[in-house]
Parts: C-alpha cells; structure tokens; sequence
C-alpha cells in the first residue's frame, strides 16, 4: 500500500449507519503498525485528529487507558464548548479498545464505542462501531464526523512516512 488510508475500491474513507441498529459503522486501512494505530487511539493525540473541520474540534483530552479507566474530551463544537466523557471497558492493545461516550451532565445513557485492529497484507485495517446514540441527528452529525476524523488520522500517518 502507498501509503494512503483507504476503505474499498474508491479509495475514500466512509462511515455509515445501519438502519436497523442505529450503529454507527466505518473502516479503514491504514500503512502503519498496529502499536501506531492503538497509540493514536489512546493518547493526547486524539486532538490531531478527532475533528470535523469547521464543525467540531477537539482541544484537550486526557485518559488513564486501563480497564475502569476514565477518559475526558473537550473542544468546540457548532461554535459552542462541548465535552464528552467515559469509562475504558476494554483495552487490549494493540487489537481492541471499547470505552463509554457521552457529553458530560448530559440525561442520557452512555454510547459504547468499539474499535478493533487488524494487520493485514495491505496495512492495518481498522473498524468502528459507535453504538447507543439517542437519536437519528446525534447519530447523523457522528457518522460524519468519524468519516472527517479517520480522513485526518489517515493524513497524519501518510505524512509521518514523509
């Protein structure tokens, strides 16, 4: 692989949402390690890459990565401070991470978000389930926000091998 993050024949990066779960789905096949990936996931620089350009921006987070473990994120969102919160379920690196989500004070029942990690002969294949979001716009405006995020993540490692 040319260093590109890639998901199918079209070369994009895509998220969807499965009608009948309301699961938020995506993948992408990134030209790094596992380890790079898992640290991606699990470090401050979440900041780099969790973003929708003009939409959403993610500014701190912090996270004792460890199983009841507790995780925190902050930034702007739709011109407006936002942050999220949650609790590591799973972690077993570098293959799988599951963790809790959910704006902070928020009424709502915590989203559980899942992300596994694969090498394979082109790269690592990573895959996504956001699942639990309370309605079809929360669920809307996440879809697209993990699409841009992964795009960015994808742009950090292909400049990394310069």
């Amino acid at each position: 692989m040319a260093g590109a993050t890639t998901l199918g024949d079209d070369g994009k990066v895509t998220a969807t949402t499965d009608p009948k779960s309301g699961d938020i789905q995506a993948a992408a096949v990134f030209d790094t390690t596992p380890e790079r990936l898992f640290r991606a996931l699990t470090t401050k620089e979440v900041c780099d890459w969790w973003v929708r350009p003009g939409v959403f921006n993610t500014q701190e987070w912090t996270g004792d990565v460890r199983e009841g473990g507790l995780w925190a994120a902050a930034g702007v969102g739709g011109g407006r401070p936002y942050q999220l919160e949650g609790e590591f379920i799973t972690v077993d690196g570098p293959r799988e991470l599951v963790h809790t989500w959910k704006p902070v004070g928020a009424p709502i029942e915590p989203a559980t978000l899942s992300y596994n990690i694969e090498p394979r002969a082109d790269g690592v294949r990573l895959t996504l389930r956001h699942a639990g979001l309370p309605n079809e716009e929360v669920r809307e405006k996440t879809r697209a926000g993990w699409e841009t995020s992964l795009v960015r993540l994808g742009e950090i490692i292909l400049a990394e091998k310069g």
